[in-house]
């Protein structure tokens, strides 16, 4: 399997807070969580490749010794996930499946395990828990994706979106075609996952419910203290 973490943009809603990128932050342990994740994937004999842009440098730095690749966005700051994506577009072929994640999530060893495990073509993780509070949200049928969105409304909202998904080998060239499709129709500002929401009737995209294990993406500063404090009272870490 190939991982692509997106590591490029500025996290506008917790600069005020911090001064380097979200997921160079010390989980707690004296570790950024980048380099966490890096090494967290690699135990699972998993190729990553990480996507920067802002502070790049920084990466280049907290991953130093580590074997990754690295993929460019020099317009983070006027584009979105897709162009980040689209920048490692070569390197997308259906010789293996693929894990997409943003870098700023923090998850459990159980829940990579989980979605290793999956079948499916398409499989978003997401948070069955949480329906109140959050950053994105779908609305599920049978466990596949029918409506999602940030505003979704509370009624019908079925699970949290981890921000996290694995694409097989069978779909990442039609993916590819119509993320290139999308960017070349200046369809650069929105996530990469609208790839996928575009045409989730004709190809479905499965859910792998999290609960009961932890995860947070850094939002917020809460966001990140929770992330301090799990690792501080697990050991393992």
């Amino acid at each position: 399997m190939k991982a692509f973490l997106l590591a490029a943009g500025v996290g506008s809603r917790i600069s005020r807070e911090v001064s380097k990128p979200k997921s160079l932050l010390d989980i707690g342990n004296g570790t950024p969580l980048i380099r966490h994740t890096v090494s967290l994937l690699q135990q699972y004999d998993i190729e990553v490749s990480i996507i920067v842009g802002y502070n790049k440098a920084l990466f280049y730095e907290a991953l130093e010794g580590m074997n990754v690749t690295f993929y460019d966005n020099p317009f983070y700051r006027v584009s979105n996930s897709i162009a980040s994506l689209w920048f490692a577009k070569d390197a997308l072929i259906s010789d293996d499946d693929y894990l997409f994640a943003n870098a700023d999530v923090f998850f459990e060893k159980d829940i990579l395990e989980k979605l290793l495990h999956a079948k499916e073509d398409i499989t978003m993780l997401a948070d069955y828990r949480k329906i109140e509070e959050g950053d994105y949200f779908f609305h599920c049928e049978n466990g596949l994706v029918t409506k999602y969105g940030k505003d979704l409304d509370v009624s019908e909202r079925t699970c949290e979106y981890v921000g996290i998904a694995k694409v097989g080998k069978r779909y990442i060239n039609h993916f590819r075609e119509v993320m290139i499709a999308m960017v070349d129709q200046e369809d650069y500002k929105t996530w990469w996952e609208t790839v996928l929401y575009s045409h989730c009737e004709e190809f479905p995209i499965h859910t792998l419910d999290v609960a009961p294990y932890f995860w947070s993406e850094i939002d917020y500063i809460e966001d990140y203290e929770r992330i301090v404090a799990y690792v501080k009272a697990n050991k393992s870490y």
